[in-house]
């Protein structure tokens, strides 16, 4: 007889090829209050990374762990899964790169004014080329400010050296290894002063929600661009509008929002100097491949009672 695997998305062919043929799986949201079929699951994937509270946990009681799909697991009561014995696997390290890659393709999107670009040479209105339009912003010897100098931050760091940017970084604490980076540890302050692009790259906790502000965006040069890879709702939208159409700052560039995704008529979406992706910075073909291996050896192992290969809890 096979597990039982609570899903909360159907997952790509890719990953179900992971699992043994016996394997039975049920679907959140199929699941109503008091369905029998919550007292036989074993184990729980999150691969669209829904709330899970204690509340969530207590519906199944043969519960052996939680994987996630992904490094962060602020969707996850991880104190209440601690209390209840049962282990919360992530993927770590194996997105940094790809993260770090889309945090400067971003970047330059945003600076070169890309994406208006792409629009503007698709529509009827570009008959010849004028070299008076789309001007955006210079990269290469500019300043780069990083929040969260952990691994992915590093890997922005390692980049923004082949443009020759000036690094600056704003952490809990210096990194000890932050000179293999050419990096400098400065105030939360000093780096929305100074920093031409500020990227955020440091994961949601209770320090970081919306750490980007009025009073943040205020701080920012006019000429500035803001950059999120970390999650939504480190930044607060309302004052992103704000700054992005009264010109507090020149531009940003998401990748994640709070919610997500945003309504349909929200206005940060009606703003042209907005670079807004559907939340892909891990979204390479080797990396979810990698993130997806671990996720259910992680899944397999907590089954089996062997300790996670990654794990917070």
């Amino acid at each position: 007889m096979g597990i039982h695997i609570l899903l909360d998305v159907a997952l790509p062919d890719s990953v179900m090829a992971l699992f043994d043929a016996g394997d039975e799986f049920h679907m959140l949201d199929d699941l109503a209050d008091g369905d029998p079929r919550w007292r036989l699951v074993d184990a729980y994937l999150t691969y669209g990374h829904p709330p899970t509270d204690g509340e969530v946990m207590d519906r199944m009681p043969n519960l052996k762990v939680i994987s996630n799909f992904g490094v962060g697991v602020d969707h996850i009561d991880t104190e209440a899964a601690r209390k209840r014995g049962i282990p919360v696997g992530n993927t770590p390290h194996m997105l940094d790169g790809a993260t770090a890659d889309m945090t400067f393709t971003l970047l330059m999107a945003a600076a070169r004014r890309v994406v208006v670009g792409d629009r503007f040479a698709r529509s009827p209105g570009f008959t010849h080329y004028d070299p008076s339009i789309l001007h955006g912003y210079e990269v290469h010897g500019s300043t780069i400010g990083i929040i969260g100098m952990g691994s992915i931050g590093k890997q922005v760091a390692r980049r923004a050296s082949g443009f020759d940017m000036e690094i600056v970084y704003h952490n809990r604490k210096p990194a000890p290894d932050d000179h293999l980076y050419r990096a400098r540890y400065v105030s939360l302050e000093s780096l929305l002063e100074t920093s031409d692009f500020v990227t955020l790259n440091c994961p949601l906790t209770e320090e970081t929600r919306e750490l980007i502000d009025e009073t943040a965006l205020r701080r920012m040069k006019k000429t500035a661009i803001l950059i999120n890879l970390a999650r939504g709702a480190v930044v607060d939208h309302d004052a992103l509008h704000h700054a992005l159409s009264n010109g507090w700052i020149a531009a940003a560039a998401l990748d994640v929002t709070e919610p997500e995704p945003l309504p349909r008529d929200h206005p940060l979406l009606k703003l042209d100097n907005l670079v807004i992706a559907p939340h892909l910075g891990s979204a390479t073909t080797r990396t979810r491949d990698a993130m997806a291996r671990r996720t259910v050896e992680n899944l397999k192992a907590g089954l089996a009672g062997r300790p996670l290969t990654s794990f917070v809890v």
